[in-house]
């Protein structure tokens, strides 16, 4: 016997669904769904837009920081590396390279024409410890564009000049623009460093070393640090920046006459293949 509260067991005519006005229940279901409630979103305060382009100013720095870095870095030496074998092969293609060995000479060499003119093509300087191709123009003056950013030694005005008594001095680039001396820290005393100009192979042999400061210009008299003392050596230095990427001191070398070869009788043996 069922109570008034109990549950009813027949099932649920179909007609009870049939008679219910789906369409417009589900029309209104999905109506109700799909609505959102309105965002209302704060407007950003004067500060916080300053900020915000303050720190696209500093995105937008950052990336031509980089692209000034890498065209520092790598397309400088690209660029003078390319220049400076341009330059040494139109500068060297008349002269005497027989690819053989040739005889030691220890007579005076022979003597160098002066040039005044900046950017005046001098000679090659190889260092064969840094390779037996090592070669790099050495030219007039010390102006950057002029000279040292082309990938040059450059000679400073002043000193003697290659093969001659006194101090030939130079200086060149060690980070970009083809970074000549950026292998300094390689050499060694007694390394060879050769000057090759049109009538001779000269040969100096490193003796020293040391490092300065760039006001200390007593590095490039007549005798190194010794101002007044009256020269009676061929000497060769070579100056160039340290440390990398700070530049605020001078790494010096210091190299003596030893021998030089006539080019019409063979090459160093230091460079020969």
């Amino acid at each position: 016997m069922a109570g008034r509260h109990s549950i009813p067991t027949d099932p649920i005519d179909d007609s009870f669904f049939e008679a219910m006005p789906q369409d417009d229940y589900e029309g209104e279901y999905q109506t109700v769904a799909v609505q959102n409630p309105p965002v209302y979103r704060k407007k950003p305060s004067i500060f916080s837009r300053i900020i915000g382009f303050i720190g696209e100013l500093l995105i937008t720095a950052g990336l031509l920081l980089g692209l000034f870095v890498v065209w520092q870095l790598w397309w400088t030496d690209i660029g003078a590396n390319r220049a400076q074998a341009e330059t040494i092969q139109e500068q060297t293609q008349d002269w005497e390279q027989p690819q053989k060995i040739g005889e030691p000479r220890y007579d005076d060499p022979p003597a160098f024409e002066h040039t005044d003119v900046e950017g005046a093509f001098l000679g090659v300087m190889r260092i064969p410890r840094f390779g037996k191709d090592y070669a790099y123009s050495i030219e007039e003056g010390t102006g950057l564009a002029t000279v040292l950013d082309t990938g040059a030694f450059g000679h400073y005005p002043d000193t003697a000049f290659p093969g001659e008594i006194g101090n030939f001095a130079t200086a060149a680039h060690r980070q970009t623009y083809g970074a000549p001396m950026r292998d300094v820290g390689n050499l060694q005393e007694g390394d060879s460093i050769i000057v090759q100009t049109k009538d001779a192979y000269l040969v100096y042999k490193m003796t020293d070393s040391y490092i300065v400061s760039p006001s200390e210009s007593d590095v490039v008299l007549p005798v190194p640090r010794q101002p007044g003392e009256e020269p009676t050596e061929r000497i060769l230095t070579i100056t160039t920046c340290h440390p990398p990427f700070v530049s605020n001191q001078r790494w010096i070398v210091h190299a003596t006459f030893d021998h030089w070869i006539d080019p019409s009788d063979g090459i160093p043996e230091e460079i020969a293949e």
